[in-house]
């Protein structure tokens, strides 16, 4: 099981950085549609914590971000190369697969120190009450690495860039969505530990 959680892990996180490209807007508020999936990834860090121990855990967020990096490399190589004369959809490729270079440092910024913060916050926790409890420790480490996430994430990208009252709309409509999705995984993530087990 502990394979599959880390290849869904590092799946799900190449993942959202290529559906960020896309917004969608639920009741006037607007999301990228790297929300919908990178808030899983919290799920598998704290079922791989619970069945596996910190330090895989930590391992995990690890080649998590070595393969982010090791993604965004190849990903510039192939926008740089040539298109075929065929290929009329170079502007798209790169616009889609590309980002900027704030927007690709903010989110591993945002990425590193989060799933860390998450990490240390949930195995500080079940120290503290050790197998019980596993819903206060997976919704605190959630809810505050969610934050942390998402105030780096929106400040390195997007300050200066938008008038400060957009960002903090941003900030708040993003936290308040993930924090609604934290609230109701707590049954996926015993499910997911039990099968882990």
């Amino acid at each position: 099981m502990f394979v599959y959680l880390n290849a869904l892990f590092v799946g799900l996180l190449l993942l959202s950085n290529v559906l960020g490209v896309k917004l969608f807007s639920i009741g006037g508020i607007v999301l990228p549609g790297t929300v919908i999936v990178y808030v899983v990834t919290y799920v598998i860090t704290d079922v791989i914590g619970e069945a596996y121990g910190k330090d895989a855990a930590r391992k995990t967020v690890q080649a998590g971000f070595l393969t982010q990096v090791i993604a965004l490399f190849f990903i510039v190589i192939v926008i740089k190369l040539p298109p075929a004369p065929d290929f009329g959809l170079q502007p798209e490729f790169a616009a889609v697969l590309g980002g900027s270079f704030r927007v690709t440092l903010a989110s591993l910024l945002s990425y590193i120190v989060s799933q860390n913060l998450d990490v240390s916050i949930f195995h500080r926790l079940r120290s503290r009450h050790g197998e019980s409890k596993l819903w206060l420790r997976n919704n605190l480490s959630t809810l505050t690495s969610q934050l942390t996430d998402t105030v780096i994430f929106i400040t390195v990208a997007f300050w200066g860039i938008v008038p400060f009252s957009v960002l903090l709309g941003m900030l708040v409509s993003q936290y308040f969505f993930k924090l609604a999705v934290a609230l109701i995984d707590t049954p996926i993530v015993y499910l997911l530990v039990k099968f882990a087990r």
